[in-house]
């Protein structure tokens, strides 16, 4: 069993999200101090996992070779800030398609669980939408947490509406992130 691990939502969590979606590394900027949040959750022992849906896949909208491009941009800017993102998983499919990974179903999460011998006890999920919030409640995360970049004002609404709180609502990926580490050391247990 590993210790900490943080999930993160990509689109309006680290980077700035787009309507049309990122469909080119050129298109992909990261939302200011995140891969500084990301290194911060490293140096203090937390690893960091992506989850995320990528339909624009199945759309056709992007190659999976371009999608790979996109993430080496991303994952290059996390390492020039210190930090590391220990993997990456996706949902490449188009809502209509019906698979079991496509957030809020806890596909992702299970397959990384499943991957790295990851205690959900010990797991934060932080996302801008109401799906990866309910996806991490879904997994059995012990903390989800709203971060208000992206979409998280819109899903503040939703998940109310649904009767669904997350456990933390936070300004951005770096609040989140400090937040966690002040409060759960990797050597305590989440409760």
């Amino acid at each position: 069993m590993t210790g900490y691990t943080v999930f993160l939502d990509r689109d309006g969590v680290i980077n700035h999200d787009s309507d049309a979606y990122i469909k080119h590394p050129d298109e992909f900027h990261f939302i200011p101090k995140s891969p500084d949040a990301i290194a911060l959750l490293n140096a203090k022992g937390f690893q960091v996992i992506l989850i995320t849906n990528q339909s624009a896949v199945g759309r056709g909208m992007i190659s999976g070779r371009t999608l790979d491009a996109v993430f080496k941009k991303m994952t290059h800017g996390v390492e020039q800030a210190g930090g590391r993102i220990k993997d990456i998983c996706f949902c490449p499919h188009a809502p209509d398609q019906g698979c079991n990974c496509r957030k809020p179903k806890p596909g992702l999460i299970l397959q990384a669980v499943e991957r790295h011998g990851i205690d959900l006890n010990k797991s934060f999920m932080v996302g801008d939408s109401a799906k990866d919030i309910e996806c991490g409640k879904n997994a059995g995360c012990a903390v989800s947490i709203l971060v208000k970049t992206g979409n998280g004002e819109k899903a503040l609404a939703a998940l109310t509406e649904k009767g669904i709180a997350p456990d933390f609502l936070a300004r951005d990926l770096y609040e989140a992130a400090c937040w966690i580490t002040a409060n759960f050391s990797t050597g305590d247990m989440v409760p």
